[in-house]
Order: C-alpha cells, then structure tokens, then sequence
C-alpha cells in the first residue's frame, strides 16, 4: 500500500449451512377415533440454521374416496405463530405445531405432510 509493489495472498475458507428443520417427537401416529370425532397432537419444529426470518407453510395430503369426493380431514395451527425468527443469541426459535384429525368417512392412510420455508426448502 502507499505505492509498494509487494504482493499480498489472502486465504479464505467457510462452511455453507442450510437451513433446516427438525421435529420432535420426529413421526406422529394419531389414535383412531369414532367417526367425525377429532384426535390431535402437538408437537415441535426445531428450526436450524435459518439467518434472517422466514415461515413455515404447510401441505396436507388430500384423501380421495371410493365415491371419487375428495376431503382434507387434517388441519394445522400454530398456536404462537408460523414465522422462523433469530433470537439474540444467533439460535432459532422453536414453533409449536397442532395438528388434528376428523373425518365423517371411514378413511385409513399413511401419508406425508411437507412442512415448507418461503425458499421451498
């Protein structure tokens, strides 16, 4: 610097880390039931890695049935809110999910439900 010539080589290394969540219990199996008569859980999602804020969607698999109807007997709420948020010590915090079940049909399934960022991830 000041006009001399030398050289100077700067070496940088990182780690990329994706975002990702985790869930505990990490599978769910809901008690059968008379029905339309609800059964429900809670569970965590356990954000890692996220470093600005985001939200979670989610998709829930839609039954169809031997008459051709189609009914999405799950539906999910996030009591203290969906958004992936930083906290102060660089940790995500952790969402509370619940999820029910009702159906006025017999229905019997193993499905998924994709729990998605603002990213698709």
């Amino acid at each position: 610097l000041n006009h001399n010539p030398s050289c100077y080589k700067i070496k940088l290394s990182g780690t990329v880390k994706s975002p990702k969540i985790n869930f505990d219990p990490p599978f769910l199996m809901l008690m059968p039931v008379p029905l339309d008569v609800e059964t429900e859980m809670t569970f965590k999602i356990i954000p890692q890695d996220y470093l600005r804020p985001s939200r979670i969607q989610v998709e829930l698999p839609e039954l169809e049935l031997e008459d051709g109807g189609r009914i999405c007997p799950f539906s999910v709420q996030f009591p203290e809110g969906q958004n992936i948020v930083l906290s102060s010590d660089d940790t995500n915090k952790e969402l509370f999910c619940h999820i029910s079940f009702r159906s006025p049909r017999p229905v019997s399934l193993l499905g998924n439900m994709f729990f998605i960022d603002e990213e698709k991830n």
